[in-house]
């Protein structure tokens, strides 16, 4: 396994993880066990932030994965690839206002917004291992570009 593989397969892990914590975490507040969602959502957080650093390295240092697969799929691929990193950088938002409104003791909007924001990460990381399937195991063999032209295949 190398470089190109490994970090993508870490950084979707992590996010995987993140979306699990966040499942436990809801299910902890449901039971009416505060501290122990508290402490749940910020790992859950933190393997979000984790995702993230790693993500932005690799594609600043090394670049994104150009789409390998047939040339009939691709523009779908594309499609899916930009609602994925909208819903992801729309999730990520409300995650830090949700966390915000939970750290400032505001429970009724953190609540409100707690369940939009945990459906919308849910989405967020099944889009992200769609994507990862489809860039590292379905249709291995694309090549690191510069993000833009990854996106928008220029």
């Amino acid at each position: 396994m190398d470089l190109y593989f490994l970090l993508p397969t870490i950084s979707t892990s992590f996010i995987v993880i993140s979306a699990v914590l966040v499942a436990i975490g809801w299910i902890l507040i449901i039971k009416g066990r505060k501290e122990a969602h508290k402490k749940v959502m910020i790992a859950g957080a933190i393997a979000a932030l984790i995702f993230f650093v790693i993500y932005s390295s690799r594609t600043i240092f090394v670049g994104n994965t150009e789409w390998g697969g047939p040339d009939d799929l691709e523009i779908y691929y594309r499609v899916f690839l930009i609602f994925h990193i909208t819903l992801a950088t729309v999730a990520a938002v409300f995650g830090l206002t949700t966390l915000t409104l939970g750290f400032k003791a505001k429970f009724a909007k953190h609540r409100k917004w707690g369940r939009v924001t945990s459906i919308m990460w849910f989405f967020t990381a099944i889009t992200g291992v769609a994507v990862y399937t489809l860039l590292y195991l379905l249709y291995p063999g694309g090549h690191t570009k510069p993000m833009w032209e990854a996106i928008f295949g220029m």
